[in-house]
């Protein structure tokens, strides 16, 4: 369950475009920030073990009630921006597998996730066995797509070197926001809060906490694995230099685009520089693979179902922690459905109506939705830090020294991140945007600091 907020819609479309628009030279990131999160979700599953409260109730109990309320806004913002990824994927799937309006498929996946409450309430078992279909059927379309064109063992492992070339850096950054979803933390905690565990016998709960790091290394394994396949399947057919250093860019080699910047592929494919997303991927892989264009296409479009099925169920499910923890307000899980639908789903039709008229717009709206992402998970990773940092709460399994400078070096790093992230995008000749983001930049650092002291 907590490996799909890995393989979501949003982080497809930035592994898809990490790959078409700079190769494979930030395989490495991908790998650092998926070790990243392990991390994150190691200290959230222990942070529920020991004290035996998730996330959302160790925050309501720990900090302030206005900040409180305030990381609780923010969080369910995180989740209904979330959301309206998953439902447009999900339609877009919906469009390549049977031809529907973006729009139709989008509302009828808001409808459909009712459905799939029914297995919840089958039990815990049944919905983890539903959610590893998913994910088998994920690996499966994305490797035999990776086995269509396979790049070479050379190519594939250069991108685990340490380098950044400079039509990558903006990508670079917006994976860091991609791949870690603050709303994840609370989830994987809400879940392992509910482990049998002898809270007062220390061998039982290092045991426990020892189980969980396994779990969820395996997990996030998986996870790996599957963006790495697509990374490079994008890669190899959509990567060209002259593409990813043209002004403006970097673009992929697709066909259509600028008809004024021709390009060739590694694989020999020529095609013109242009932008590729989710709305392009389906077609473009249909014209690569050739003989295998309509089963390259149906894999990616399944895959895609698969991921915006599973983690729409799965940020409903954070989404019951993050309430019940925060406000102390347990509502039956199909109104916290239909609340989150409700607000997710017209801005999401909205997204898909519009991108009818203009095709790059849904990739833009996933790109402004990872740069939230990236603003948010501070205020989720630094509670964790911080209560994980306690003493008094953790007793003898809170952070030993030299674990606690690890972990803040890897916050900073996030933070620094999500500045440069912020500032790239506001960039802006106009000393009014200037002023807002400088504001901006105040309230959030100052905000970041409360969550610490």
């Amino acid at each position: 369950l907590m490996s799909l907020a890995y393989l979501d819609p949003g982080n497809l479309e930035s592994d898809l475009q990490s790959g078409a628009y700079t190769g494979y030279s930030l395989l490495w990131v991908l790998l650092l920030c998926t070790i990243g999160g392990l991390i994150l979700q190691i200290l959230a599953a222990r942070l529920a073990v020991v004290t035996g409260r998730d996330l959302a109730q160790t925050c309501r109990a720990g900090y302030p009630r206005p900040l409180s309320l305030l990381l609780w806004m923010m969080t369910e913002l995180a989740i209904i921006a979330a959301d309206i990824q998953e439902v447009v994927g999900t339609g877009i799937a919906l469009k390549v597998l049977f031809g529907w309006p973006l729009w139709v498929g989008s509302l009828a996946t808001g409808v459909d996730t009712f459905t799939f409450l029914l297995i919840h309430y089958l039990g815990k078992r049944f919905l983890e066995a539903f959610i590893f279909a998913l994910i088998s059927m994920l690996m499966i379309c994305y490797l035999v797509n990776f086995f269509f064109m396979p790049p070479s063992a050379s190519d594939f492992f250069s991108g685990f070197t340490f380098g950044c070339p400079d039509y990558a850096t903006v990508q670079l950054v917006g994976t860091v926001g991609a791949v870690i979803m603050p709303h994840n933390l609370y989830l994987h905690s809400g879940i392992c809060k509910q482990r049998v565990c002898d809270k007062g016998d220390q061998e039982h709960v290092r045991q426990a906490n020892k189980y969980t790091a396994v779990d969820s290394a395996a997990a996030l394994a998986i996870s790996f694995l599957i963006n790495a396949a697509l990374v490079s399947t994008f890669a190899t057919g959509f990567f060209s230099t002259t593409c990813a250093e043209a002004s403006d860019g970097p673009f992929a080699c697709v066909p259509g685009g600028d008809p004024s910047v021709s390009c060739t592929t590694g694989t020999g494919t020529v095609g013109q520089c242009g932008e590729i997303g989710l709305g392009q991927a389906g077609n473009s892989l249909h014209r690569l693979f050739g003989n295998h264009g309509d089963t390259g296409r149906r894999m990616f479009a399944l895959g895609l179902l698969a991921a915006g099925q599973a983690s729409t169920m799965t940020g409903t499910m954070a989404g019951q922690y993050v309430m019940e923890g925060f406000l102390e307000w347990r509502i039956p899980l199909f109104l916290r459905t239909l609340i989150t639908r409700l607000l997710s789903l017209g801005p999401a039709v909205a997204v898909a109506v519009y991108t009818s008229t203009s095709p790059n717009l849904n990739n833009r709206v996933d790109q402004w939705i990872n740069v939230l992402q990236s603003v948010q998970l501070p205020f989720a990773l630094l509670p964790v830090l911080h209560f994980n940092s306690d003493s008094q709460l953790m007793g003898k399994f809170a952070l030993r020294r030299r674990y606690r400078v690890v972990c803040w070096i890897l916050a900073l790093i996030v933070i620094a991140v999500n500045v440069f992230l912020v500032a790239q995008y506001a960039h802006s000749d106009s000393v009014f945007t200037r002023v807002a983001v400088a504001l901006f930049f105040v309230v959030y650092l100052t905000l970041i600091g409360c969550t610490v002291w």
